[in-house]
């Protein structure tokens, strides 16, 4: 094992933001390639709405079951290993998949590669043990923002090109995507310098590397507890957003990928603006905490919103209003970050990547059968946003469970302090 992760080690150089910051990005444009023709690929093996919406779902839980198990496996990998091979080998997984899913002639095969590429992908949950290995606990929650700012701009980039390509050929984005994966294993294996010392390393506990164990210790964390479950059900939401999106705007406004690659070309540019540009101020002015409450708030009045949209236009006004929801992961992961040993940053974020991949799940389960309910309605139906008003009552709940998280936490902080005066 030691020999196939470690490998040849690049020049010398000391770990940055920036090193982090280009790998990320480069991952997520050929990511976000994919997004505006993946259904429609789907659609080619189908011969209605009703089944390219179930398929869709099923190739979307295969990706997610497979990452569920891996992402805590490849996070305890990092902590033993470096942060660098782990990721050089997500690059090439990912690679490989975007390849075989070009070429893939049946629906069984689209299955199958997801799978593999779920289980092969947990490039996020590395990346940010990356960035919490270089940082300072009270910086991370801006550092965070940053790092989500790479992944707003790899979906400006990425879908609105996938869009492009997609109007040309369906299939096209995919080895577009597969190339840029193998730029981003060059410049890892050349460029990108290892973030974990060696004195910080840790052996592996295969009895804790496994979903159930980590997200057991994830919940232990003092100062996390019940946000497990707010980052579970603000994940699930998202993670609904991404399954259902494309399908819901071609439902309801007859839209195609060059039309979707716009819209998710406006979602990268909040996240961009929101976690690049003004979360450090946010910061000032308001607590992590404080910002992740206030963000659930406006992301569950946002799904609402795009569920009820009447016109196409509605969706980009939603969007470009929905600034404090595009800084809850940030503030989240800072939290769980802190609360983290140094030495277990990979293991902790690599649970928390995986709990998002048990959403990634159940999302698909959810909203497929939702997708396939509306799926005969007219254009134009305020019904066929029923899956996003689902969400928006995911986002009520994890708002409201973190509002009596941080309160009780705020009274046992009191409570403590008195007791320490008084003895």
């Amino acid at each position: 094992m030691t020999t196939v992760l470690e490998g040849a080690a690049p020049p010398a150089r000391a770990a940055a933001m920036p090193f982090i910051l280009i790998a990320v990005l480069i991952d997520m444009v050929s990511i976000g390639l994919i997004i505006p023709v993946l259904p429609a690929l789907v659609g080619g093996f189908t011969g209605s709405q009703a089944d390219q919406a179930f398929w869709y779902g099923a190739v979307a839980f295969a990706f997610g079951i497979a990452s569920f198990f891996g992402s805590p496996i490849l996070g305890a990998l990092s902590d033993r290993y470096g942060r660098r091979p782990v990721l050089l080998m997500g690059f090439c997984g990912l690679a490989l998949t975007f390849f075989a899913t070009a070429l893939a002639t049946a629906l069984w095969m689209l299955i199958a590669v997801r799978l593999f590429g779920g289980a092969m992908q947990a490039n996020a949950a590395v990346a940010n043990a990356y960035v919490a290995d270089i940082t300072p606990p009270e910086q991370r929650a801006r550092r965070f923002g940053l790092l989500g700012a790479m992944f707003g701009l790899g979906f400006i980039l990425g879908p609105v090109l996938g869009g492009l390509l997609g109007a040309i050929d369906v299939r096209l984005p995919f080895f577009v995507a597969g190339g840029l994966a193998l730029v981003n294993w060059l410049y890892g294996y050349f460029v990108l310098p290892e973030s974990l010392p060696l004195d910080r390393r840790r052996s592996i506990d295969w009895k804790k590397a496994n979903p159930v164990s980590s997200l057991k210790g994830l919940a232990q964390l003092e100062g996390v507890g019940a946000l497990v479950v707010v980052i579970a059900l603000s994940s699930l939401a998202q993670f609904m957003l991404h399954t259902t999106w494309v399908l819901y705007t071609t439902f309801k406004f007859g839209w195609g990928p060059l039309e979707n690659g716009w819209s998710l070309f406006a979602v990268g540019v909040m996240s961009t603006l929101v976690q690049g540009f003004l979360l450090g101020r946010l910061l000032k002015r308001f607590s992590a905490r404080r910002l992740a409450v206030m963000g659930l708030v406006s992301s569950s009045l946002s799904y609402l919103m795009w569920g009820a949209a009447s016109e196409g236009w509605m969706l980009y006004v939603v969007i470009g209003c929905n600034v404090l929801g595009f800084a809850v992961t940030a503030s989240l992961q800072s939290i769980v970050s802190n609360a983290a040993d140094p030495r277990t940053q990979g293991q902790t974020l690599g649970a928390v990547s995986s709990l998002n991949s048990l959403m990634a799940v159940a999302a698909p389960v959810i909203a497929a059968p939702l997708l396939v309910l509306v799926s005969d309605l007219p254009p134009g139906d305020w019904r066929i946003g029923t899956p996003f008003y689902f969400c928006a009552a995911l986002q009520a709940v994890a708002m409201m469970l973190a509002l009596r998280h941080f309160r009780a936490e705020r009274a046992t902080r009191h409570e403590r302090s008195v007791a320490e005066s008084t003895v």
